[in-house]
């Protein structure tokens, strides 16, 4: 695939149908913040387009003209493609592994959470930036999607529980932002995930988002139990599921000549 150019909105909706939750919102948030990349087989007249950002591909289209070469540039990213791509995914990587995932939308109302006296729970500034980054490599994806911590400040989709000194215990963000629907990413530090903080982070977001318009979306994966538990405790629920696949590395091209 070859990078092009930002489609506009009319494009992107033929492409990817947009106001719903998951990964529908991925287009609409790199349309938007100009952060991730668009890809196409061909510049014009394209049989199939694809939008990257932090890590996540939606892929859309036809593969019947595909061939697995050109899927080289999605390697490393998680891809989101309807089953007619699955034989050329699979063909083109050395491995693609499925991964189960649950789409969630705010329902109901968090459940009520005391704050420790030496906390405070806010938006995020972009003062901050530093005390993001000092969050560590395990939580360099929260802001991938901002263009790094310093883009996660600015961005004012970012609540923290901050603590005296200005450090960071918890801190959820808006990963991608859509026209109808903004997905609620979370991290709280190993010592402090006992302590409630990343739900008094959440429910302060999604009110932030809820003035804004639009609904919150809780994207997780099947496994990964607290963070269905708390997307569970903040009010949502469940509105369906889906496989995205983890690309490994490009087959190489003499494998592919064989």
């Amino acid at each position: 695939m070859i990078e092009i150019s930002p489609p506009d909105r009319r494009v992107l909706a033929h492409w990817f149908p947009t106001g719903s939750p998951g990964p529908a919102t991925i287009g609409e948030h790199v349309l938007a913040t100009g952060i991730g990349r668009w890809w196409a087989d061909q510049p014009v007249q394209p049989s199939m387009v694809a939008v990257s950002c932090a890590g996540h591909v939606v892929l859309r289209g036809s593969p019947q003209k595909l061939t697995p070469g050109v899927l080289a540039p999605l390697a490393g990213n998680r891809v989101e493609a309807p089953a007619p791509f699955l034989p050329a995914l699979g063909a083109a990587f050395d491995r693609l592994t499925p991964w189960e995932r649950m789409i969630w939308t705010l329902q109901c109302e968090p459940r009520p959470v005391i704050v420790p006296r030496t906390v405070t729970v806010r938006r995020l500034e972009p003062a901050d930036a530093d005390a993001v980054d000092a969050l560590g490599p395990d939580a360099s994806w929260l802001s991938a999607g901002w263009g790094g911590p310093r883009g996660l400040s600015m961005s004012g989709h970012a609540w923290g529980a901050v603590g005296r000194g200005g450090r960071i215990l918890a801190v959820t963000c808006t990963f991608f932002r859509g026209s109808r629907y903004e997905d609620v990413a979370v991290y709280a530090v190993p010592d402090r995930r006992d302590h409630r903080l990343a739900l008094a982070c959440v429910a302060s977001l999604c009110a932030d988002i809820r003035a804004r318009g639009r609904t919150p979306g809780w994207n997780c994966s099947v496994h990964n139990r607290a963070g269905r538990l708390l997307a569970w405790t903040a009010g949502f629920r469940l509105v369906r599921e889906y496989v995205h696949y983890a690309a490994g590395s490009p087959v190489s091209r003499e494998r592919l000549s064989a």
